[in-house]
């Protein structure tokens, strides 16, 4: 099968790549960060699924990458574009502006490895007098910014003690010392001392005062398991959706999936029913702030997208546990320090499942009901950023909806405690350990193409009429007020008047409303950005101030913080492109969706947090003239196979038929 634009860097590419790289730096040793495919410019592309669509010859599309990389592991950040196809280097260039690349997990690993052995550190380590069941463990984060001084790539290590057990929860056991290291040169910069209560004041290092952990693994946790039966989800005749390649179609959807190093997944060329949707559609960038105020904790603000790649961190998913039913798999591909190729397993997962009832009506006149079940495709990734993991699913159904799910899960970032003490901006979740208040602001961006290539933006209220005592006598009557955004910019939340944000096409007309068909994007009011207005936090993510952003399309503008953002100064994305000058009515837009997360721990989420649950849903507003979901076949027992529950006394009819309170239904 011929390698389609949209498809995913394939690893011949990527060693050339790599090769091309190498070749137009003679002389120097190429430390690389990040290689992948570069999207194709978005005219060249339109016109290439248009003549796909129509079956008509197609045109060239040259297959596109990028390199990160350092020189001789010195800065500066370099950038170089190759095509691949012709096989040359288009451009290579030092970064302006860019304190650092994304962070490689060999790097992280190495820094990880140095503070076992450094002189400084196992001094420091010593003081602890730590028995011999236990083990200190070093975990290096991304430093963050606090100055525009620091010029090159730093580490900060904070560190923990752990029992010997290859999964011991050392986020229970953390130290008051943390050293930093230069990330290039490894050189140790200083040893950091963590405070320990309301104030900045830190504590030297003392010998450990054992405590007992709290564990999450079940060899560990002392806790019985409970019983539970197995629930399975069967599919006999297989299943409803059809993939080659990366092309999806699945109860009127077409799309294709794609993976990158940065943002995980990608979804291209959506359609439904014959009518296109979006252009491309991802998860562009997430950060997460700390509100703990002391430092060094006041830079701890990561970007899991730019500053370490969503794709890089993503989890091997596996039969029975991260998704049920038939699933379809695929791969991404990362680099390693020397530009080879690493692929990381079944990153990506695609399937079907069931969500409930669809759509029901039961006639009370003569008892019939007409019932469909909800059938559902979900595109799912996972990512581990050190403590965190991410689950983001992309939910289809039936009526051509998408529901954007979050789920944040895995382990709390702690701080050690004194004994006694108790701050405002954390929760004290277990003997000598707190985790600070915190949040996750993710942003996701939909290039649309609702009906076409041209979309206005709008927001509706609504908003209660004036009385009058012909029109709104009674005081009951209220209406709903369009706004159209004309320019590049935000939109305010407003939960009070129910505001709901759309995409229309002007030159799309609904036949039954008259008016122009659309998609609406219902976003939960949530609070956004807390950290003051001229923190380092809100110049490095303006994304995270606002919930919905709209801007012209462009091939350069990808990510809603900018390219580079670790240890950036400033947003480089919508707090640039965002002007409120460029018109974005009836022309190419993009809208960019912030979902939120404020969250203050709590000590059922220790050691391991429940899933924390965040969504929000795009679907179709008045886009179709009647429910497009009538073609759905009614639920039908035969095939769904579902029994009654056994009662202990033997009996295995309900209650409920016994009465004969069942619904009827026409099959």
């Amino acid at each position: 099968m011929a390698i389609h634009p949209f498809d995913s860097i394939t690893d011949a590419e990527f060693s050339l790549t790599a090769k091309l790289v190498k070749g137009a730096h003679p002389g120097h040793k190429i430390h690389f960060t990040q290689i992948d495919r570069l999207d194709p410019p978005k005219k060249d592309m339109i016109r290439f699924l248009d003549a796909e669509r129509a079956g008509a010859p197609l045109p060239t599309i040259y297959r596109r990458t990028y390199a990160y990389y350092y020189l001789d592991s010195k800065m500066p950040v370099y950038k170089a574009l190759v095509n691949v196809t012709l096989g040359h280097v288009i451009t290579k260039t030092a970064v302006k502006d860019a304190n650092s690349g994304p962070l490689l997990p060999e790097d992280i690993m190495e820094i990880e490895e140095l503070c076992k052995t450094h002189p400084i550190v196992v001094a420091e380590a010593k003081k602890l007098k730590l028995p011999s069941h236990i083990q200190l463990c070093y975990e290096p984060w991304m430093y963050g910014t606090d100055s525009a001084d620091v010029k090159e790539p730093m580490m900060q290590v904070y560190v923990y003690v752990k029992v010997d057990h290859p999964d011991a929860n050392h986020y229970s056991l953390p130290v008051f010392f943390s050293p930093v290291f230069k990330l290039l040169t490894k050189e140790f910069v200083r040893m950091d001392y963590l405070p320990g209560g309301i104030d900045e004041k830190t504590v030297a290092t003392q010998p450990w005062n054992e405590v007992p952990a709290v564990e999450y693994h079940p060899e560990l946790t002392g806790e019985e398991v409970r019983d539970i039966k197995p629930l399975l989800l069967n599919q006999p005749e297989g299943t409803s959706f059809n993939i080659e390649g990366g092309k999806v179609t699945w109860q009127g959807w077409e799309f294709r999936v794609a993976t990158n190093v940065r943002e995980g997944v990608v979804l291209y060329d959506v359609w439904f029913k014959g009518r296109s949707l979006f252009y491309r559609i991802s998860l562009n960038e997430m950060t997460v702030p700390y509100g703990d105020p002391r430092a060094p904790y006041h830079r701890k603000q990561a970007f899991d997208l730019g500053d370490c790649g969503f794709g890089a961190n993503a989890n091997q998913l596996n039969l029975g546990c991260d998704c049920l039913g038939v699933i379809k798999y695929l791969d991404c591909l990362r680099t390693d320090r020397e530009g080879n190729p690493l692929k990381l397993t079944n990153t990506v997962c695609m399937h079907e499942q069931d969500y409930g009832i669809l759509y029901k009506h039961m006639n009370f006149r003569n008892g019939n009901a007409v019932v469909t079940r909800r059938r559902e495709f979900v595109v799912q990734t996972i990512a581990t950023v050190g403590n965190y993991e991410y689950i983001v699913n992309f939910v289809l159904d039936q009526v051509g909806a998408i529901t954007v799910q979050v789920r944040a899960t895995g382990i709390l970032s702690t701080m050690p405690i004194e004994e006694g003490k108790h701050v405002d901006w954390g929760t004290n979740i277990g003997p000598g350990v707190m985790a600070a208040y915190h949040q996750h602001l993710l942003s996701f961006r939909f290039d649309t193409r609702i009906d076409g290539d041209k979309n206005t933006v709008v927001y509706d209220d609504y908003h209660p009429m004036p009385r009058d005592p012909v029109l709104n006598k009674y005081g009951v009557g209220y209406v709903g007020k369009r706004t159209i955004v004309d320019k590049a910019g935000f939109v305010e939340q407003s939960p009070f008047t129910n505001r709901i944000y759309k995409v229309i096409n002007e030159d799309s007309i609904n036949k039954v409303t008259g008016k122009p068909v659309g998609y609406k994007f219902e976003m939960p009011a949530k609070q956004m950005m807390i950290a003051s207005p001229d923190s380092w936090n809100v110049k490095r993510a303006a994304f995270a101030t606002k919930q919905f952003w709209v801007t012209k399309y462009n091939d350069n503008q990808m990510y809603a913080a900018g390219e580079f953002t670790n240890q950036s100064l400033r947003d480089t994305g919508l707090g640039e492109w965002a002007d409120g000058k460029t018109n974005v009515r009836n022309d190419d837009t993009v809208v960019w969706c912030t979902l939120a997360l404020t969250h203050p721990p709590s000590t059922e989420q220790f050691p391991v947090m429940p899933s924390d649950f965040m969504q929000f849903l795009v679907s179709p507003s008045s886009f179709f003239e009647k429910n497009p979901a009538l073609d759905v076949p009614l639920a039908n027992n035969k095939v769904n196979k579902s029994k009654y529950y056994e009662e202990t006394n033997g009996s295995s009819i309900s209650s409920a038929e016994a009465k004969g309170t069942c619904c009827k239904t026409t099959l």
